[in-house]
Parts: structure tokens; sequence; C-alpha cells
């Protein structure tokens, strides 16, 4: 037994041997119990102890060590408090964490203090909207301060977004890691269109500069993939062709590929099957790659459509706002150009509108030329307002004296613009959050640049819109309406100064789907209409893009029980998608009966259908597995589970629907109700089907259109 007991005893030693030898680091804390231990926390910010998760409110964070780790999310971005270690003595060489959250220096931050004063500090790398919860490796060389007695002390002190900090498994080690370059740079000498620059969603958002021949031209932040990207974002860096372009990005370590995994090109990486994409709405207009939200400066000149929207070119996310550019000549089939807008010393471009200065009151016009005009939101510190112009549609100038509207309110935003005839005056309409009311100003000008404070209308949030209809198509009992990013409106009259409302506040759109919707100026006085897009809430997992903008729809005003009320209805110039027509015969509709839709296959629909529903308690579509159901009893529609009003017309069910991969459009009774869903069909179910329950309904017309996508026309 003694030479067994002998040889377990080695065998124990020799294991301890190594486990001290990989014991060479000296854990300080790793959070893996269930409270704060010997930590002394202050303030409400980090809980009872460590988290083990995101928490209530947060984004999934990732990449922590074990099960817990130090999140000051508790109670959100506005709690505040620190959390300090236990003393110890200094004994390696580096102090290695991991760390996450905001990026505010001595706000959301950890340090190592020594007799009580900060000698090292580290936050996490979010500032902006968007980014990562996810915790990256960080590391401290303190040579110098080996043998003292230290603290580390974990601090919370910020409000509002990314006011807090995620922090894990603190240790001493004699281990460098690679160190982080504050700006690592590559050059290029530009000989192709493109520069292609790998993506990797979640990754840290790094502060990329971009120099031309060494002067700044624009900066940008980006979550640079370090290996296999996501996806792939470009810049159209044509425009400095033969010329040195310089890359210089903040903070990445030394040993890192980003910079190294950037390509030029003549075309776009990774874009083999660019609009055909599976989740790539094939009739709602969607940018080319990143992120895309409100429609702006949407403006009819010289024959073409302009769509401006919110754009973030390299980021599947919101932030790093620019003005993207789309151009139709039909409202149906799109040409992505360039950026036209791109974040600047005034901080990031948000939302606003556009107008042709026909008699080129700015001055910006050349003859025969006239301008047309941009007015943005310059979204930094402070909040201001500003305009850029255009005599060819493509190019646009940044005024030299902006900006145009100095801040108001940390909220001012949002500035739409029209001609008011009757007073020939341009007149603004901009959102202001004051005294927590949310409202709208009213402003005039007189040549787009100085403007004069009118009035104000309240309780209406964010991205107004302003117009005026005639009621049932007459000019002489015309009306205005106001709206909201909601789709929320107001209707009443408006003499240059003063808008005074005549009815209360009226839904304009049905669930939370579109958002910030925005209607076309100067479409021709022959045309008549005045046309609608939306900016769609329709997530779009796997693709190298993200969210999509509404069909357009024209807006009316009609005469109702109620009083005048809006109505939104498809733009006639769909009709040029339609591939392939069914026609339904009138009849019957009996419960149990025959699927009169049996047989037509489509990825693509258009449904228009008119049904009495006589006895029946519902009439349930079925579209490629969502479902629009009428219920009689309330008089309503569900559309894959949002619920609106749907009276009837002349007794009838009136109905119309477009199906894309990504989205299901639904409107009803003549266009009083709209309620859209973010919704993706199951690959290759192409079924259809129509049914009544409860009773017998009755067809009067029903159409099914197999629509072609709107991008093989490119």
């Amino acid at each position: 037994m003694k030479p067994i007991l002998h040889t377990a005893f080695l065998c124990v030693a020799s294991f301890t041997t190594i486990s001290l030898r990989a014991a060479d680091d000296l854990l300080i804390a790793d959070f893996e119990i269930p409270d704060h231990g010997t930590w002394r926390a202050t303030g409400d910010a980090f809980g009872n102890g460590p988290a083990s998760g995101a928490l209530p409110g947060q984004m999934a964070v990732a990449e922590f060590s074990g099960k817990g780790f130090i999140n000051s999310f508790h109670g959100g971005d506005d709690a505040l408090g620190t959390l300090t270690s236990p003393e110890f003595t200094i004994e390696r060489r580096y102090l290695g964490f991991l760390i996450g959250g905001g990026g505010f220096a001595g706000k959301t931050c950890m340090e190592l203090l020594i007799d009580g004063k900060p000698v090292r500090s580290a936050t996490g790398t979010n500032i902006h909207p968007g980014g990562s919860e996810n915790l990256q490796p960080g590391q401290w060389d303190v040579a110098d301060l080996r043998g003292k007695t230290a603290v580390i002390r974990i601090t919370d002190n910020a409000t509002g977004g990314w006011g807090h900090i995620n922090v894990d498994h603190i240790v001493q080690t004699d281990k460098r890691l690679p160190a982080i370059v504050e700006n690592m740079e590559r050059q290029f000498r530009i000989s192709k269109r493109y520069l292609n620059i790998p993506i990797r969603n979640g990754a840290p958002k790094r502060e990329v500069t971009t120099l031309v021949d060494g002067k700044a031209v624009v900066k940008n932040t980006m979550e640079l993939a370090e290996s296999d990207p996501d996806w792939w974002a470009f810049m159209d860096v044509s425009e400095w062709s033969g010329k040195t372009v310089t890359f210089r990005v903040d903070k990445l370590r030394e040993d890192s590929p980003a910079l190294k995994m950037i390509e030029q090109g003549d075309n776009l990486k990774g874009a083999e099957n660019l609009y055909q994409e599976p989740l790539r709405g094939q009739f709602h207009f969607s940018a080319r790659r990143g992120w895309l939200n409100d429609p702006n400066g949407m403006v009819y000149h010289d024959g073409v459509y302009h769509l401006f929207f919110q754009h973030n070119p390299y980021g599947w996310a919101w932030g790093n706002m620019h003005w993207g550019h789309a151009v139709s000549r039909d409202m149906v089939h799109w040409k992505e150009l360039p950026e036209t807008l791109a974040p600047d010393e005034m901080g990031p471009m948000f939302s606003g509108g556009a107008v042709v200065d026909w008699k080129n009151s700015s001055g910006f016009g050349k003859p025969g030329k006239p301008p047309l005009v941009l007015f943005y939101t310059a979204a930094g510190d402070p909040t201001v307002q500003g305009l850029a112009y255009s005599t060819d549609g493509v190019k646009f100038t940044k005024y030299s004296g902006n900006p145009i509207l100095k801040q108001v309110t940390p909220g001012n935003r949002d500035p739409k613009v029209i001609w008011h005839e009757p007073t020939k005056k341009w007149v603004m309409t901009l959102y202001v959050e004051i005294d927590r009311i949310h409202t709208i100003y009213f402003y005039n000008s007189d040549d787009l640049k100085s403007w004069t404070y009118l009035s104000r209308v309240d309780h209406l949030f964010e991205c107004p819109e302003f117009y005026e209809l005639p009621i049932d198509g007459d000019p002489a009992k015309s009306k205005w309406v106001i709206t909201a990013a909601s789709g929320e409106y107001l209707i009443g009259s408006f003499d240059g100064k003063v808008f005074k409302a005549e009815t209360p506040k009226l839904p304009g759109f049905y669930g939370n789907v579109c958002y910030a919707a925005q209607t076309f100026s100067d479409m021709p006085k022959e045309d008549g209409r005045r046309v609608q897009i939306g900016w769609l809430r329709t997530d779009t997992p796997g693709m190298p893009f993200n969210q999509s903008m509404s069909i357009p729809r024209e807006l009316k005003l009609v005469s109702t029980p109620d009083g005048p009320r809006q109505t939104l209805t498809p733009v006639k110039e769909l009709e040029s998608l339609r591939a392939k027509s069914h026609k339904i015969e009138a009849g019957s509709l009996d419960p149990g009966a025959k699927n009169p839709l049996e047989g037509i296959k489509a990825e693509l629909v258009e449904l228009r259908a008119e049904i009495e529903p006589g006895t029946a308690e519902e009439i349930i579509f079925k579209l490629r597995g969502a479902t629009v159901i009428y219920r009689k009893a309330n008089s309503e529609i569900e559309v894959n589970g949002l619920k609106a009003p749907a009276p009837l017309k002349d007794g009838r069910l009136r109905l119309t629907a477009f199906l894309d991969r990504h989205a299901l459009e639904v409107f009803a009774s003549d266009g009083l109700t709209y309620a859209p869903v973010s919704f993706h069909p199951k690959p290759g179910d192409l079924t259809l089907g129509l049914e009544s329950k409860g009773g017998a309904a009755r067809i009067h017309s029903l159409e099914i259109h197999e629509l072609k996508s709107a991008w093989s026309a490119r």
C-alpha cells in the first residue's frame, strides 16, 4: 500500500505544481458569487450582486467570462453608483479585465486607485446610439506600481444612452495583451470605384476618419470585422481616383487584421445576389447595404422623384446618420445613388425635407436651373438646422452660413418646408421638445436662410409633415393637415401663421410598423396628387441591409359621418408590377366550401377584394401563412394579430393587400384603415386561401395579381 500511497502523493504533488504554474495569474475578482461579497457598493446602479446576462430593457450582453459579471444597468441607464474592491497588493506587471458599456471617461469607468487617487482608467466603447454590449479585453501596465496597495473602483455616474458599465474577470498577470494603437492607418492609392469594408455586427464601434491627400473629409463609426465578416459595407471613392485615401482607425489592437481586410474593387463584395436576397423586399425600397429609417427630402424635380433617407452605410443598426439618396421616374423602380449628406463637425445628419426653389429666392440657383434645397438637422452639440443645395439633384453643397436655425432646445429636429402661396412665404414646421411637451413650431422665411418664429401646435411627436388637401376633391373645401411620425394627424385651417385644429388627433396608421412618413413636394399641378412613403420597421436578420420603405400611397380627404378623414390608397403606378392576374367569379362564399384561390401560387401578391359579409361571422384571407381576418361582430380586421377598424362601405368589405418577402400592407374601407405588419413568409409556401365562418358571404369582386420584382427593371 505504501508504494501506492507514495505514487498517489507524487501524482498529487505533480498536479499541484502544474496548477500553480497555470495559476501564475492572480485573480482579483471573477464575480461568480451571488452577491458583491467584500466589494462595497453605493447607489443603486449595481444592484445586489453580479448579473448573469442582460437586465430588463438592455440589449443582449455577451463575451463575459463564466456565469456572472458586473452590470450597472440595474434600474436602467439613469441609475447611478459605485462598486469598490477591497485593498490588494500589485504583484504582477499587468492588470487585465473585460469591460463594456458606455465610453464616457470619468463617468462610466473602471479605475485603479493608489492612496485614493486614480492612476489608471478604462471605459467601454459606446457613446453613440446603437453599438454593442459585448465585453472586450483590456489591460493596464502597472510595472511602476508593483508592491503598492491599490483598490479598483467601478463607477456609473452617467445618465441617458449608454449610461452604464459592464466589467468582468479582473486579474493580475505577467502576460502582455497586444497593445492598443490609438490611430492605426492604412493608405490606398485609389484606382477602383469602391473600398469594400468588412463588418461584424456587434463588434466594437470604432471611429474611422477618412483622409484624402492627408486632409480629413469625413468621420464615421464602423463595427470592423477582425475575422470572417457578417457582410461587406462599401465606400464609393470614385471621386478621389488617383488620390491617396487614408483610413485612420481609433484604438485597434496592434495585431488587428481589420484594416488589412479592406479591399479595392469595381464591384460590391459579397453582392452576387444583390436585390435578390431572401428577405429583400421586391417592391419596397431598401438600401443596398446597412441601416435605413426615416424618408427625408421627398421631392419631385425635373421628371425625377427623389427619395432621401436616414442611412447608416457602415452598420446594420441605427447610428452614424447620413442621408442616403435614391431616384425614380415612377415611385416604384428606384436607383440608389451615393450618400448625399455625411456627418460633419456639426454632427450626424438627422431628418428633414426638401423643396424646389422655383423663383431662386435663396440665390443658390443658376439661370434656368432652380435649386433643389434640402433642410436637415445637424444633431451635434448644439443641435441645429442646416441646409444644402444643388442645381443638378446629385451633387449637394452645404450652405456656408449654416446653421439657418440655432438650437431652440436640445430636442429640436426634423425641419419640413413648404411654400405658402397666399402669403408668398416659405413655412417651416419643426419638432421641438419643450417643458416635457411634444411640440411643432412654425416659422416663415422669404429666402430659406433667415427664419422667423410664428406659432406652435402641441402634442405631436417628431417628423412633422404639413400639407393642404381638398375634401372630396373640391378645392373650394380644402383643409390643412399636420401629421406626426406615428401617423397621427390633425385637420384644420392655416392662415400662414397659425394652425387651428378642427378635429381631435386622429390615427393615420395602425400598429407600430410604419413610421415617419413624408410626402413628395413639388409634384406637378396637373398630377394633383399628394403621395406619401413611410419607413417600415421590417427586420431582415442575416441580411447585409436592414429596414425598408413602404409602398407609395395617395392621400385624400373624404367626408364621413364623423367629419373629414384622411385616406391612404396604393398609387396606380404599382400596377406596372402585375405579371399575371386572376379574377375570381362573383358568387357565394360558404363555410367549408372549396377554396376559391386554390391552385393560385404566388410569391409576390396584390389582392383586391369586395365582399358582402352576409351571415358570415368571419372572412379569412390566407396569404402565404399570413392571415387577414374580418370580424363582422365588431367590424374590424386582424392582420397577423394587429387589429384595426374596418367599417363596411355600402355594406361591403373593401380590402387591398400587398405581400412582399418581408412585409404585408393592408388597406381597408377605401383607405380609411391602413394596417402594415412585418412578416416573413415560409420559403416555398406560395399558397393562398379564402374562407368564411359562421355563415355565407358573397364575393362581388376578387382579384389576385402575381407581381414581378421592381428590381428586375433596373
